[in-house]
């Protein structure tokens, strides 16, 4: 299938919709981008820009020590600058963060109609929930990277998902922004949705991923959900 080409007119709709946080569901990047900063002040350096940040962001935070710093995960002082930049990003966790328009409305229309969904990220649950409070979303399964053995692109988070929701994974669809969301939701057996608008790397291209569907555009995702 080509990117953007929707599932054939046969293919069953999904019963549930599982989402990766960070990207794709919920704009994160200006507070994680802010903590980053921060970071970067407290070692007397200048401030990078957003949208530099914004594609690292996905990684995780090791990821933006060592994009701030220079220093990769086995440097000495990596972990502590990690801790210091986690600590600035949970003093304000939502603070500009905000679900991506138009899906805020979707996700409204959806639980008006008692249908189920999720959220299987590879953030910690501390930092997930203090977000997901804050911009009161109330998903039906939330499985965080501290919540299993295994994180994202295996297939176990999102098969504990779809347990909690209770649709099996066939019948569920998993969308996500990096290629990892793409190899778990293949692995566990779901329908496998890349969107473009995420944190995706300059490099990287999200319509080579072996995605069942492509949306550039929140707006196009959501225009195809409310087809659904």
């Amino acid at each position: 299938m080509t990117p953007g080409e929707p599932l054939p007119s046969s293919a069953p709709g999904p019963r549930a919709i599982i989402f990766d946080l960070d990207g794709t569901l919920v704009d994160t990047a200006p507070d994680l981008a802010q903590a980053t900063n921060a970071l970067r002040r407290h070692h007397g350096l200048d401030a990078l820009p957003f949208e530099i940040i914004r594609r690292e962001v996905s990684n995780g935070g090791s990821a933006l020590v060592t994009l701030a710093l220079g220093l990769e995960t086995d440097s000495p002082g990596h972990a502590q600058a990690r801790t210091f930049l986690l600590e600035a990003y949970e003093r304000a966790v939502a603070e500009h963060s905000r679900v991506f328009p138009p899906l805020e409305h979707w996700l409204e229309e959806w639980e008006a109609q008692n249908r189920p969904w999720g959220v299987v990220t590879n953030k910690p649950r501390r930092y997930t929930e203090a977000l997901l409070e804050i911009l009161a979303l109330n998903p039906g399964a939330l499985v965080c990277a501290d919540d299993l053995p295994v994180k994202k692109p295996a297939p176990d988070p999102l098969w504990a998902a779809a347990e909690r929701l209770r649709v099996p994974p066939a019948q569920c669809w998993y969308v996500g922004d990096h290629l990892r969301d793409i190899q778990a939701a293949k692995a566990a057996g779901m329908t496998a949705v890349a969107v473009g608008y995420g944190y995706i790397a300059e490099h990287d291209d999200y319509r080579r991923w072996p995605a069942d569907l492509w949306f550039a555009s929140c707006e196009e995702l959501v225009a195809d959900l409310k087809t659904l």
